[in-house]
């Protein structure tokens, strides 16, 4: 059985419009951007960028035991539990 697709449109600025242009598929390049960006939404705000005020006196009791962190190998943001006793690095080294 196959789904039944719908069309959803959305503005874009010249230059977007023109990057879009020079795609050889853009609905399957908007699909998988989109599909992606759901993959990597923040947990805590779900990709608004804000919290909440309710979210924000969770995040600060989170933060008393924990911290925002850079990695040393890689430079991604991270965030380290201060009640560990050592430093858990997914990288290898």
């Amino acid at each position: 059985m196959t789904r039944k697709m719908e069309i959803i449109t959305f503005k874009v600025d010249k230059r977007m419009s023109e990057l879009l242009n020079s795609v050889p598929n853009r609905s399957d390049f908007i699909r998988s951007a989109i599909l992606s960006s759901f993959e990597n939404v923040c947990p805590l705000c779900r990709g608004t960028g804000l919290l909440t005020p309710d979210q924000r006196k969770h995040w600060q009791a989170f933060s008393d035991r924990h911290t925002v962190e850079e990695c040393h190998d890689c430079r991604a943001v991270h965030l380290v539990c201060n009640a560990q006793n050592k430093h858990n690095s997914p990288h290898k080294g």
